[in-house]
């Protein structure tokens, strides 16, 4: 069991990769940019993980899916590393990415409001009438504001 391989200290990355879904491309990435610590070496070179690594991993993983970026994950890790500091900078960069997405999700209601309009303002008729396509093709008349972000 994986588990018990990271206690002894023995995961492959692959190992890690599947314990924590994250694909051992990004297991690199986070190596080569400082985010995960360097693994153990077996006497062949080949990488190993123990438990540390699992925990780092998952901590990395778990910001990125509440959407922090690498920078912020790289400061809340190093306060993590050192447990008896106040954690009022973690308050910060936490408070940072609440207004972050509380403005992208006021941004995605604006664009369900102009979506909705598009669509209901389409009379079912011919691509020569339609609103849909008037709106995207004449950002003017859009009423939403969503600013330049594509995604």
């Amino acid at each position: 069991m994986a588990d018990a391989s990271a206690r002894r200290g023995g995961l492959s990355i692959g190992e890690l990769g599947r314990l924590t879904g994250c694909k051992v491309q990004t297991i690199r990435y986070y190596e080569q940019i400082g985010l995960m610590p360097n693994p153990g070496r077996t006497a062949g070179n080949q990488r190993f993980y123990d438990a540390r690594h699992v925990d780092r991993l998952a901590f990395i993983r778990h910001s990125r899916e509440l959407g922090f970026g690498l920078d912020a994950i790289r400061e809340l890790l190093d306060l993590a590393d050192d447990p008896d500091q106040p954690c009022e900078r973690a308050d910060r960069i936490a408070t940072s990415q609440l207004r972050a997405v509380e403005s992208r999700i006021a941004r995605l209601v604006a664009l369900k409001g102009e979506l909705e309009r598009m669509i209901a303002q389409c009379q079912g008729g011919r691509v020569a009438d339609c609103r849909v396509i008037e709106v995207l093709a004449d950002h003017s008349r859009c009423q939403a504001d969503h600013g330049a972000d594509p995604g």
